[in-house]
């Protein structure tokens, strides 16, 4: 089987990190997703309004991609609703544990040469790869 470089993967990763880059150095914040919607849930007035733009941009760029790209969005699961429930709670649970996501982490914290970042990077990945293995081959 020959390898081929997947090209949308490629641009959105240069796209993440491209805007990342631009938020810390015109807004001087990390693009962490669990800590711009904490800070929208708990608003204070000097920063909610960046936040709910960005919350706002996120909505939109995915409905955009979709349509432009001829994307589809799941209406329908294999698992049921109490377990997708469950996951995304522990994912919060886990966001606040970790005083983070993937995304301020893995994405600002790497590229910040964080060692907190590149340690939880790694807790979170290797987390990630347990739960898959176990969802598909032991559940």
């Amino acid at each position: 089987m020959a390898f081929t470089i997947p090209w949308d993967s490629l641009a959105g990763g240069i796209l993440l990190g491209i805007s990342a880059t631009i938020m810390l150095l015109i807004n001087g914040k990390i693009a962490g997703i669990s800590g711009i919607m904490t800070g929208l849930l708990t608003p204070k007035s000097s920063d909610f309004a960046w936040r709910l733009l960005f919350a706002i941009g996120m909505v939109s760029g995915g409905v955009i991609g979709v349509l432009v790209f001829n994307g589809s969005i799941p209406l329908h699961y294999e698992s049921s609703s109490w377990v997708l429930a469950l996951a995304g709670l522990l994912v919060g649970i886990g966001t606040r544990l970790g005083n983070g996501c993937t995304s301020g982490h893995g994405i600002c914290g790497i590229g910040r040469l964080s060692k907190r970042s590149i340690v939880a990077t790694l807790i979170f990945m290797t987390v990630a790869a347990i739960t898959v293995f176990a969802r598909f081959h032991l559940l």
